[in-house]
């Protein structure tokens, strides 16, 4: 038949796997790209052949060919990646569920959702992207989606890999990885060293704008024999990664960005990020029979950032600045040229993120049900301990001054605690039809404490809140016949407010509607879903990237709201026999998001959500040949995106309120020179199109300009 359930697949290739002597390596969410297209909701995997096409180190790349994601550009490079799903908020991809391995990953998924910590996506196997009834398995977030990256897998011999890159702007990249099996054992190391001088040019300076990350990965596996009564596995993964990054908050006017987009001006010369993350993996599988079994996961992760950006000039916000000049203020314009002196404030946005907890997920298959029941236990804080630097700048150099001790709004800790269980239960009805029924339960408590002296002497709670929510979904699919196949489903969507959020702060709630059909020919794969998600509360969480109006912190209710919308994939080859292949594809995505009812939250009814934009398109056209020379081209469209609530409302000036939109192509080439070896030439952003892709957190700011590299893999 057309569909094999979410749990189906994954119980029947575990059994396959335990039967021919493998292994079982519980990290994805989906499975493959086939199993993704038998769930009762929408689903992509991008897998590794995929990301070998374009040997892509960007997430922003990676995943914009799935649909139904957006994708709001910063620095260029993918470094801190802001995705939204189906019209929930990009903002620092806080409002989904992300994880590497099946396991949380954000810096604090409950007390800071917001991931200034994004894993290197240069060294990922696949990215998993779940929506849908499905999601209810994971969370917290479940009012948008879920993205799992994929780390490399453990061989099932020795085997080792090289990957060897450079090109344009100072770019390297190494990515190196080596490991071995055997029958009761198996082990992996992998590092990912990659650097670049950056794109943009500061004025007076000489800095770089680039970036420098190294990464480590050490994986290992013991278990019983494949044929023991009870099979029993323990999975252990260490990772510890740092990054300098030498970028900065401070876009540009719109006026200096025609005139160079890769400018940078002088009083940001001093931006730089660094970071340090460090984690841990601890997996129990146990197998009772081939109808049972139970795995227990323990992790922890924590992650230490200090950002130091220009935070304020002459107590003005930089954002403030640039918008004077952008409305034509001299002297604003003057600070920005390093004309007219001023007082430039330089905050060490310090901060340390820590999350743990320990999850048991038991899956049984009995009849026609496959039932899946979890819980996990979570702590997350975030620690910040924010001083800033006040620089003068005088005539075009900036000379430092003094330094200010944090505010208490700057030397806070925030906390969170929470358990979460879960249930889902697919149901084969009949040979055509089956059915997933789920339920998702959270409780959650977070407190904000502040402190009024660096000794941290005494503090005060300034704001505690605790939720607790009953979720529920149910989706299905009905085989029509061995090719067309209908789906359909609807669940509720949840994502906790700040902790710095008042108890009269609700939660973010919606209820989230989907559904389509699927074709599956011998040359041809077709979906089209239509989704609908209804906001009980569209909730903000306030940042300095995304101030909520004078808020910086804590939680703003923006009313209800309604987000519409329609996904389109086709999958096909143009043209195939035993010398050529072009393989075609496509994505995508119509989305219609609008503020329904702005209740007292200060938006006008009928307002847009920022940054959804309305179209966005993906195709990619390849040519593979039989000797293994390949090459691809891909295109990828995304319209003008609100970056403000207010942008469409009548008689309002939405000049510097929209970003362009934006069409790039890029390219890559393959040459296999023998077995073992291959060589590759790409190019990113082929016709050199650099159009303003986002203006948050501050003036308007270009994405990456074309860009050539050549690559060299070995394998042995």
């Amino acid at each position: 038949m057309f569909k094999r359930s979410l749990f189906a697949v994954a119980i029947v290739l575990a059994n396959q796997s335990l039967a021919d002597g493998g292994r079982m390596e519980e990290v994805t969410i989906i499975g493959d790209p086939a199993d993704a297209q038998q769930l009762p909701g929408s689903a992509f995997v991008v897998d590794e052949q995929e990301l070998a096409k374009f040997e892509y180190t960007d997430i922003n790349r990676m995943v914009r060919q799935v649909p139904g994601v957006y994708l709001q550009e910063e620095d260029g490079f993918g470094l801190r990646p802001n995705i939204g799903i189906r019209g929930a908020g990009a903002e620092r991809s806080e409002k989904i569920t992300l994880m590497e391995d099946g396991v949380l990953i954000a810096p604090a998924p409950y007390s800071a959702p917001a991931a200034y910590y994004f894993p290197t996506a240069g060294r990922m196997s696949g990215v998993e992207v779940l929506k849908g009834a499905t999601i209810l398995r994971h969370g917290p977030s479940t009012v948008a989606g879920v993205v799992n990256l994929i780390s490399t897998r453990i061989p099932e011999e020795a085997h080792g890999q090289l990957n060897l890159e450079a090109g344009e702007f100072g770019s390297t990249r190494v990515n190196a990885s080596y490991g071995d099996s055997g029958e009761n054992w198996g082990w992996l190391v992998e590092t990912h060293q990659q650097e670049s001088d950056g794109f943009k040019d500061i004025d007076r300076s000489s800095r770089d704008t680039g970036f420098d990350i190294e990464d480590y990965v050490l994986k290992g596996r013991i278990n019983s024999d494949s044929q023991a009564t009870v099979y029993q596995q323990l999975d252990v993964k260490f990772q510890y990664s740092e990054e300098t990054s030498d970028e900065t908050y401070v876009g540009l006017t719109d006026a200096d960005f025609d005139a160079d987009e890769n400018r940078r001006y002088g009083l940001s010369a001093l931006d730089q990020m660094n970071t340090r993350h460090s984690g841990a993996n601890l997996r129990y599988l146990l197998q009772l029979n081939p109808q049972l079994s139970l795995t227990t996961t323990a992790y922890y992760n924590k992650f230490k950032r200090d950002w130091f950006k220009v935070d304020k000039i002459d107590g003005s916000s930089f954002g403030s600045v640039i918008d004077a000049a952008n409305n034509g203020d001299l002297n604003a314009q003057g600070i920005l040229d390093g004309n007219v002196d001023a007082d430039i404030s330089i905050k060490h946005n310090n901060r340390e993120y820590l999350s743990k907890g320990i999850q048991l997920v038991a899956d049984w298959t009995f009849a026609n049900h496959q039932l899946q029941g979890g819980i996990r236990y979570h702590e997350d804080d975030v620690d910040r301990f924010q001083p800033t630097e006040v620089y003068r700048q005088t005539s075009g150099e900036l000379i430092f001054n003094a330094i200010n001790d944090p505010s208490s709004s700057n030397n806070r800790v925030e906390e969170a605690e929470a358990l979460a269980l879960h249930v889902m239960d697919v149901w084969a009805v009949t040979e055509a039809l089956e059915l997933t029924l789920g339920l998702r339960y959270e409780d959650i408590e977070t407190e904000q404490r502040r402190y009024s002296d660096i000794a941290r002497s005494s503090s005060t709670v300034t704001a505690e809140n605790r939720v607790d929510e009953l979720l529920w979904s149910v989706g299905g699919t009905y085989d029509l016949n061995s090719q067309w196949q209908l789906l359909a489903g609807a669940h509720a969507g949840f994502a906790p407010a700040s902790p710095g959020s008042q108890e009269n702060v609700d939660p973010e709630k919606s209820t989230n509607y989907e559904a389509g059909a699927r074709f599956q020919g011998d040359n041809l794969s077709i979906s089209a879903v239509a989704f609908y998600s209804d906001y009980e509360n569209k909730v903000t969480n306030c940042s300095v990237a995304f101030p909520c109006g004078v808020l910086t912190s804590g939680s703003e209710s923006e009313g209800e709201s309604e987000t519409k919308g329609l996904e389109f994939t086709l999958s096909s080859s143009l043209y195939q026999n035993r010398d050529l292949n072009i393989p075609l594809t496509v994505s995508y995505t119509y989305t219609d998001a609008e503020i329904t009812d702005a209740a007292d939250s200060g938006n006008q009814d009928g307002d847009v959500l920022p940054y959804v934009p309305e179209n966005v398109l993906n195709a990619q056209v390849g040519f593979e040949l039989a000797s293994g020379w390949s090459t691809y081209l891909n295109a990828s469209y995304v319209d003008e995106m609100c970056i403000e609530t207010s942008c469409e409302r009548r008689g309002v000036d939405d000049t510097f309120l929209k970003t362009d939109d934006v069409l790039v192509f890029d390219l890559a080439t393959h040459y296999p020179l023998n077995e073992a070896t291959s060589v590759y030439l790409k190019v990113d952003n082929l016709f050199d199109e650099q159009d303003i892709v986002a203006r948050s957190p501050g003036g308007a700011r270009p994405g990456k300009p074309r860009t050539a590299k050549v690559g060299f893999k070995f394998t042995f």
